[in-house]
């Protein structure tokens, strides 16, 4: 494809694999499943030819990135806190950001210059239920208004100015709320990696965006169709496992037939998280340095890398 004078390099899945320079880096099998998620039925291919190339890209990022705060120390003779190289992972509910964060996560951490690497996902910092229902907005959980976006922009700010030790709320998604005698420490790392449907989203209300932020983004893409297929498998599976918990907030689906549990995610994806697709998330899209594209065998089959 001639793409001289689009914004984007554009690979598909072959030419992506060969694009990589990649150093003595490997995944066994039993890593790559731990580290996918639930219902992706992927093989160990796409971490060697897709994530691997990735990781090597990522790090030539990062080693510019460090190069150059050294550098910028020692020309103004004024030695900054350690800030890390933030990347932010985006996308549609059940699209399989998780996976990629993962992945990234324990690959980018293979490398001595930069092996401290932290995942952060944006769950900690939505409203606490109480809030959520004071508000009257519980059925727009993950909708930009349901989140303390200044608690999130304090804490990017922080960790980008180099403060140490910042304390991260934790989300349970068994008790789908914020747990308030729980938190995930984050100290100085070398990469943070920042993962949530709602990173790339812009708050016309407030001067700075989450993105600002960033030194890396990549926004996860795929048909709505096909999403809307993965949400409905992920919560019949859901239904089958964490669901037979009594202590699930979603414990009240447990019981529903196949039919009856295919209709409520059904109606759960068009009434709340489709929406949110078209109203919040998909339109960042363009916003991301790195595109993957999808297909509807969760395999990814496109990478576009803005110039």
């Amino acid at each position: 494809m001639n793409n001289t004078y689009s914004p984007y390099f554009e690979f598909d899945r072959t030419a992506w694999a060969l694009s990589r320079d990649l150093p003595s880096l490997s995944l066994s099998e039993e890593e790559f499943e731990k580290l996918k998620g639930l219902n992706e039925k992927i093989a160990i291919e796409e971490a060697t030819e897709v994530y691997l190339p990735l990781a090597r890209l990522l790090h030539l990022y990062v080693t510019a990135f460090q190069n150059l705060q050294s550098k910028m120390n020692s020309f103004l003779n004024m030695p900054a806190p350690k800030a890390p190289f933030v990347i932010g992972i985006a996308g549609s509910v059940a699209v399989g950001k998780s996976t990629t964060a993962r992945l990234l996560q324990n690959l980018l951490s293979r490398w001595n210059e930069h092996s401290k690497v932290d995942l952060v996902t944006t769950d900690g910092f939505l409203y606490p239920n109480k809030v959520l229902e004071a508000k009257g907005i519980m059925n727009k959980k993950g909708f930009p208004e349901s989140y303390d976006i200044n608690k999130l922009m304090h804490f990017i700010s922080s960790i980008k100015s180099g403060e140490p030790a910042l304390k991260v709320p934790v989300y349970s998604h068994l008790a789908y709320d914020i747990l308030d005698d729980q938190a995930l420490m984050v100290d100085q790392p070398d990469i943070l990696i920042l993962e949530g449907i709602n990173v790339l989203q812009v708050n016309t209300q407030e001067p700075f965006f989450v993105s600002d932020f960033f030194d890396f983004s990549i926004y996860i893409d795929a048909n709505e169709e096909d999403i809307r297929e993965w949400y409905i498998e992920r919560f019949l599976m859901l239904r089958d496992t964490a669901f037979q918990d009594p202590r699930s907030y979603f414990h009240k689906y447990a019981s529903l037939t196949e039919q009856e549990a295919i209709h409520t995610a059904t109606r759960i994806w068009r009434d709340i998280n489709a929406k949110n697709l078209n109203e919040n998330i998909m339109p960042t899209k363009e916003r991301a340095k790195l595109i993957i594209q999808k297909g509807a065998n969760h395999m990814i089959e496109q990478v576009l890398l803005r110039k």
